[in-house]
C-alpha cells in the first residue's frame, strides 16, 4: 500500500535532483502535492507542467495545492485555482489546505468537492491539521488529521477516533529527527498515510522525507 504523501514546495528548475529522487520512489507514493506559487499562480509554469507530466507518467497522483482559508476564501476563488491546476498541469486530484474542522463549514466544503469532481479531480485530500468532524469523511479520500512538529506529535494524547468509512487518515510531520519511529507513532492514531521531514521554521516542506532514504 502506498503510504507517502509528499508536499515538496520547491521549484523543479532549482531542485532537479530532489525531484528526481521523488520520481524514483513512485511505487511508494500515495501522491505529490504540486504547489507552483501557493497555488497554481497567475500563469502556467513550463517547468511545473513538465514535472507534472513526468509524475503522471510514473503513475503518481498529482494533487493541486489550494488554500481554503478555513472556509473563509470565496467558493469562486478556490474553484478558479482548482480549474487552473487542472488546465495547466493536468492535476488528477486536489489538496485543499487550511480546511475547517467544524460541521458548520461542511456544506461549503461539500460544494467545493462537487466542483473539484466536476473539473476532473478524482482524488480529494483535505488538510485539516487536526481531527475534523466525521462529516468530512463523506467527501475526502484522505483526511490530514495532524500537521505539526514532531515534538508536538510525541506529546499528543490519543486522538479521538474519526469514523472515516474507508477514508485514509494522514499525518504531516516536520522537525523530525532521523531516528524517530514515525510509522509506529502515526499508526497509534489511526493514520496510514504520512510525510516526515527534517525541516523546521516557516518552510519545513522544502525538505525531503526521510522515507526516501536520502
Amino acid at each position: 500500500m502506498s503510504t507517502l504523501l509528499i508536499p515538496y514546495y520547491e521549484h523543479p528548475a532549482v531542485r532537479p535532483a530532489e525531484w528526481d529522487a521523488i520520481l524514483a520512489a513512485a511505487p511508494r507514493l500515495y501522491g505529490v502535492v504540486l504547489n507552483p506559487a501557493s497555488g497554481p499562480g497567475d500563469r502556467p509554469d513550463p517547468a511545473f507542467a513538465e514535472l507534472a507530466a513526468r509524475l503522471r507518467a510514473a503513475e503518481v497522483k498529482v494533487l493541486g495545492y489550494t488554500d481554503t482559508g478555513y472556509g473563509h476564501r470565496p467558493h469562486a476563488d478556490v474553484v478558479g485555482e482548482l480549474a487552473r491546476h487542472r488546465d495547466w498541469y493536468g492535476t488528477d486530484g486536489a489538496f485543499l489546505d487550511q480546511v475547517a474542522t467544524a460541521p458548520e463549514e461542511f456544506a461549503h466544503y461539500r460544494s467545493l468537492a462537487s466542483a473539484a469532481w466536476a473539473l476532473g479531480h478524482g482524488t480529494l485530500v483535505l488538510n485539516h491539521g487536526a481531527p475534523p468532524h466525521p462529516l468530512y469523511a463523506r467527501i475526502a479520500d484522505v483526511l490530514v488529521t495532524f500537521e505539526g512538529p514532531w515534538s508536538a506529535h510525541r506529546a499528543l494524547p490519543r486522538l479521538p477516533p474519526v469514523d472515516a468509512a474507508g477514508t485514509r487518515l494522514c499525518h504531516l510531520l516536520y522537525g523530525v529527527p532521523p531516528d524517530a519511529d514515525t510509522q509506529t507513532a502515526i499508526r497509534a492514531h489511526g493514520a496510514t498515510v504520512h510525510c516526515a521531514v527534517p525541516g523546521t521554521g516557516t518552510h519545513p516542506w522544502g525538505t525531503l522525507p526521510y522515507a526516501l532514504g536520502l
